[in-house]
Formats: structure tokens, C-alpha cells, sequence
């Protein structure tokens, strides 16, 4: 039997609309002090898909490996990702990207900032 969606079933993304958590600073391989973050995750329907909308304050964390391929859209602020050569790119406002799983660096949140992502988890 198919399941017959309504409007009513749409959720908006965002903090106001979903419960929020915070991830426990032992997942991160290592944590800059003061390091702040806040997600609220919707229900992907799918046990490999997670998504939702982020907000983090200015700090660091590093992964020995991402959990998972990500896709970041950044609303406010600007991050930088940067790998284990040193290698940097920034983003800002408007603008995305894409975070393979297995991904090791460091994730630096460089102003206050907004993102929507989906991370889908490959075997």
C-alpha cells in the first residue's frame, strides 16, 4: 500500500520547528575550547540519511574520519574546512559543499553560523 503524504507531513528546517541536541564532545577527535554547536535533526526515512540545520559558535574540531558524505548549505557565517596537509578552503553565506566520509581534518567554525546539511552513510 502507498502512503499518501500531505502538507501537513512537510517539516520545516529549522531550530524553531525541531528538537535540538547536542553532540557529545568525546564523537570529535579533538575540540578547541569553547567549542559550541547545536543540531536539530529531521527525520530522513531512511537509516544511512541524516539531515537537519546546525548551528555552531567560533571554535574547532577535528576528525581522524568524517562519519559520513556530507552536503553543507551555508546559511549565516563562514567555516573552513581544513585537511590533515594543512590545506584550507573557506566558505561563507550562500554558498555549499560536499565532505566525503572518511574525511580526515579539521572543521573551524570562524563566526557564528547557520547551515542546513544531509550526511548519507555508504557501506
Amino acid at each position: 500500500m502507498t502512503t499518501v503524504y500531505t502538507v501537513a507531513d512537510i517539516v520545516a528546517v529549522h531550530s524553531s520547528t525541531l528538537a535540538g541536541s547536542t553532540p557529545p564532545v568525546e564523537s570529535y577527535d579533538r575540540v578547541s575550547p569553547g567549542w559550541q554547536e547545536s543540531e536539530h535533526r529531521v527525520e530522513m526515512g531512511a537509516p544511512a540519511v541524516e539531515g537537519g540545520y546546525w548551528v555552531g559558535e567560533p571554535g574547532s574540531v577535528a576528525f581522524d574520519s568524517w562519519p559520513y558524505n556530507e552536503l553543507c548549505v551555508i546559511l549565516s557565517g563562514r567555516v573552513a574546512v581544513e585537511d590533515s596537509t594543512g590545506v584550507r578552503l573557506e566558505w561563507g553565506a550562500g554558498e555549499s559543499f560536499q565532505i566525503p566520509q572518511g574525511f580526515s581534518g579539521v572543521w573551524h567554525t570562524l563566526e557564528p553560523t547557520e547551515k542546513v546539511f544531509v550526511g548519507v552513510t555508504s557501506a
